[in-house]
């Protein structure tokens, strides 16, 4: 119970800060700047290709272990083969925002 109250206080601290909105904002840049729209849509909901996942209100930590998967090999399956290279210049940290942001589209 005692580490769900600092949970709380800590997320309330983030959002008293505004750190939140700046996690978001990166998240939204990164997506741009890593070229994750060229494939996935600007808005993440309107891939190029049907076969392309729509990454919208995706859950956080399964975008992000899906990408940090693709990124070490462990997923080589289906599309994968295409975004083994955008995830070459992809770090953890930009995953972890990317992947934070897709899921308050």
């Amino acid at each position: 119970m005692k580490l769900k109250a600092t949970a709380l206080v800590a997320g309330a601290a983030l959002l008293s800060m505004g750190l939140v909105g700046t996690v978001a904002a990166d998240g939204a840049a990164l997506y741009k700047a890593k070229a994750c729209f060229t494939c996935h849509g600007a808005d993440a909901k309107t891939p190029i290709m049907p076969v392309y996942p729509k990454l919208a209100g995706q859950n956080a930590d399964y975008a992000y272990n899906q990408m940090m998967d693709i990124k070490s090999g462990k997923r080589a399956n289906g599309q994968s083969a295409a975004m083994k290279g955008i995830m070459a210049t992809v770090t953890e940290a930009d995953a972890r925002a990317i992947a934070d942001w897709l899921a308050t589209q």
